[in-house]
């Protein structure tokens, strides 16, 4: 068995090379969640339109306007402002290292295995040049709408758009003579609340009181759907949040008063028996989860010439599935023929259902909502918006399509909660608890899942997902439970994505 071990240290080295690696590089990656929320602020500003008193039309808006304060706050110039400057100056900073390392590589000769890495730095460039650029443009007209033509001016400066530049200059500087094609630049080229105000900016300085009243109505539209998007998208961490924390509450106090009757120490005595040493848990996670997902299957794809940057959401969609699967899959073999020679296993394991496993599934992931989020503030202070996040958040955030979005949601929410629950929760976890106590091999499981997300971005926040996921498994003896806390988890957040990218017509 020497060879076996010694084909597994080999493997061991190349996996963990290649998930530090993949860490290494997320930490110069701005995060999805700074996207999401400039999506968000999009959607305040146009909801803005609905606190302007100079606005004709508001006066028949209804009780909409009556929450829009809440929603939006007193000040949502100053709130957008703030965010876009922060994306900014997160991606500036990214752009910075970026272009030290690209610089790097270049003077020192540094040999990288494959061309992939060396051709994802120079898109990541190029993409941090192009979001630069787009920032600049909206943080110009956000300034100049709040009447700060000196700042906005700065920001177009910056803009490599000589076109798009001299147009924004003019309509909002009211000069004089403006381009015969402005308004078709800005048609163009701009969008939503940035393209709608530099319109009405213009056809005020051309006093055309007619496309004038038409933009108003569209400002109006606009805001009042978008008022009604801000108000989803609070609901489930609202409502969720609340009532999650009340439901932490009360366990704590169960706990407290009942202590070994309590609903938190349900089955906490009861210990799966491991019939496996440390080497299979090592051999099932290395070779069938990460040497398959971060080399195998990347170098096999690789060799085949397929390139997936090409492809349009559709392509993308169905590639992320099919290779998921296959993952998926294989993972799974490895871990059959792993523990084949254990069977019959002992009781317990890989339970499927269990009395009140729905319950346990909903209440930790009400449970979950406030907890993720307290941790998700905290963390986003430490990273300040870098670290990376799932390239999968991104497609679902852009994608418009109806057929890219089923296949992700079956990619998210259904198969990730099966996998993933049958490795982390079904056969890890229990392992562990041969070495270690049922609290650290809960804990212990959650980082591996975290890690395994490859992300340091939302390590923390995964981890402690993956650690409220342990506790619900070892509570309820059910992966059917953990399996629905994860499956609503990835399906609320995919909700909240198309909320966000999904265009107001």
């Amino acid at each position: 068995m020497n060879w076996k071990r010694s084909l597994l240290a080999i493997l061991t080295v190349i996996s963990m090379y290649s998930v530090f690696f993949s860490l290494s590089q997320s930490l110069g990656e701005p995060q999805v969640q700074s996207q999401l929320e400039l999506y968000q602020t999009n959607l305040i500003l146009n909801a803005s339109s609905l606190n302007q008193s100079s606005n004709p039309l508001i006066s028949d808006s209804g009780n909409i306007g009556n929450i829009t304060e809440s929603l939006i706050g007193t000040d949502p110039y100053a709130v957008a402002q703030a965010q876009y400057e922060k994306a900014l100056k997160v991606t500036e900073d990214s752009l910075h290292d970026l272009d030290i390392k690209n610089k790097s590589i270049l003077e020192t000769g540094e040999v990288i295995a494959s061309e992939s890495p060396r051709q994802q730095l120079k898109q990541n460039i190029t993409q941090n040049k192009k979001l630069i650029n787009n920032l600049n443009i909206k943080l110009g007209i956000i300034s100049a709408k709040n009447n700060k033509l000196n700042i906005a001016n700065n920001y177009w400066l910056n803009i490599s758009d000589q076109e798009l530049k001299k147009v924004l200059t003019n309509i909002w500087n009211k000069e004089l003579i403006i381009d015969d094609k402005a308004e078709e630049i800005v048609n163009k080229k701009l969008d939503g609340w940035f393209q709608l105000n530099t319109l009405a900016q213009l056809y005020e300085h051309q006093n055309d009181q007619v496309k004038l009243s038409e933009i108003k109505l569209q400002q109006k539209i606009l805001a009042e759907k978008s008022v009604y998007r801000l108000f989803i998208l609070s609901i489930i961490p609202v409502v969720g949040g609340l009532v999650g924390f009340g439901l932490i509450i009360f366990l704590i106090i169960q706990l407290a008063i009942k202590k070994q009757t309590s609903i938190l120490a349900t089955n906490y005595n009861q210990i799966w028996q491991s019939p496996w040493d440390w080497e299979t848990i090592w051999q099932v996670f290395i070779v069938g989860f990460f040497f398959l997902s971060q080399v195998l299957l990347p170098l096999l794809f690789g060799l085949s010439g397929f390139n997936p940057s090409g492809l349009g959401i559709k392509g993308k969609a169905l590639y992320v599935l099919i290779s998921y699967f296959f993952m998926a899959g294989g993972g799974l073999l490895v871990l059959y023929l792993s523990i084949k020679s254990f069977f019959p296993l002992p009781e317990g394991w890989f339970k499927l259902t269990h009395k009140k496993w729905y319950l346990w599934g909903i209440g930790g992931y009400l449970v979950a909502i406030p907890s993720v989020f307290l941790v998700s503030i905290l963390n986003q202070q430490l990273w300040q918006g870098r670290g990376g996040s799932n390239p999968l958040l991104l497609l679902a955030l852009e994608s418009q399509d109806k057929f890219a979005l089923a296949i992700f949601f079956i990619t998210a929410s259904i198969a990730a909660p099966i996998f993933e629950e049958i490795m982390f929760r079904g056969f890890l976890l229990p392992s562990l608890t041969r070495y270690l106590p049922l609290w650290g091999a809960i804990i212990a499981s959650g980082v591996i899942f975290a890690i395994a997300h490859l992300s340091l971005a939302e390590t923390i926040p995964l981890a402690t997902l993956g650690i409220i996921l342990g506790i619900v498994y070892t509570r309820s003896r059910s992966l059917l439970a953990s399996i629905t806390l994860h499956s609503l988890w990835n399906s609320g957040t995919l909700f909240s994505l198309f909320v966000l990218g999904s265009k107001i017509n």
